[in-house]
């Protein structure tokens, strides 16, 4: 059972990255092609940071957007996700995650899982669907709910700093990371899916980032430095590219970590989005801390 209930607290966690990806992750640099909407490259000729606080004013008064990407962290997991976000008043919407690869696909696969479930994000947290595979084992209850202060105590310092980051995650952050790296960079016009997009580049150290952009005491940022250097990240490399109309279409970020690449790519498309999210019906949701008390009864009578 131990073994099991460090697999629930790991899928919390990559379930919180399939959110946390949209606005700061890693990611490689490649062209795209096909179907987009929109063309031009209003800020192509202004300059760079000018240019980013015009994209991040209209990528967050967009208020909603369809997303969709992929994100790599090292051996730990390697996955898939695609849905909807609004976040005009806090993150609400939904995404399919699939996990493709690493650590926590071979959990799902153990669990029953086809490595595929739907997440649902609310202001105040999330709930993740985990299948019959779950059902199995909680009287016929499928989906795990997950509270943000709870998940922040699990988490210490880099649980504060998660609460944080999902409760204001949008497409705007990323671009908020690039303007925070003191280098960014215009690097020309390409094309990703279809439209015409300028693309920007810069090169962020990712505890200074933290720092700057979060409202942790002095004590969390402490603890969060010495985290973060423990899992071996230290800079991320940060791309971006924008529409005609000053709104963000693609994303890509690049690091590394002690177990390997971190790495991420996001696309952005129809902003102004109508996102409508429920809860899952009580009868068939299990909270995450009442999960782990079940496992951990289990344990200690097995012991």
């Amino acid at each position: 059972m131990r073994t099991s209930t460090v697999r629930r607290v790991g899928l919390c966690v990559a379930v919180a990255a399939a959110l946390t990806s949209v606005a700061a992750c890693g990611g490689p640099d490649k062209d795209d092609s096909g179907k987009g909407a929109g063309h031009g490259g209003s800020v192509v000729n202004a300059d760079p940071v000018a240019a980013l606080l015009t994209v991040q004013k209209k990528t967050g008064a967009a208020s909603s957007a369809k997303v969709e990407g992929t994100t790599t962290m090292g051996s730990t997991m390697a996955m898939k996700q695609s849905g909807a976000l609004d976040w005009s008043d806090g993150i609400t919407g939904a995404m399919k995650i699939t996990y493709t690869g690493g650590d926590m696909a071979d959990s799902m696969k153990q669990l029953g899982s086809d490595g595929s479930m739907q997440a649902r994000y609310f202001k105040d947290g999330y709930a993740a669907d985990m299948g019959a595979a779950l059902a199995k084992q909680t009287g016929g209850k499928h989906w795990i709910s997950y509270s943000y202060e709870e998940l922040a105590a699990l988490g210490g310092a880099s649980g504060a700093a998660m609460q944080e980051q999902m409760q204001n995650t949008s497409p705007g952050e990323g671009v908020k990371g690039l303007l925070a790296s003191g280098d960014v960079k215009k690097v020309g016009k390409e094309n990703v899916r279809g439209v015409t997009a300028t693309h920007y580049s810069g090169t962020v150290d990712v505890a200074e980032l933290t720092a700057k952009n979060s409202k942790l005491d002095a004590e969390q940022l402490t603890a969060l430095k010495k985290q973060l250097g423990d899992a071996g990240i230290t800079t991320e490399k940060i791309d971006i590219w924008v529409d005609g109309n000053d709104l963000l279409v693609k994303k890509t970020e690049r690091g590394q970590m002690k177990t390997g690449e971190l790495n991420s790519t996001m696309f952005y498309s129809d902003y102004g989005t109508k996102v409508s999210v429920e809860r899952p019906p009580a009868g068939e949701t299990i909270e995450f801390k009442e999960l782990l008390k079940q496992q951990q009864g289990a344990t200690a009578g097995a012991s």
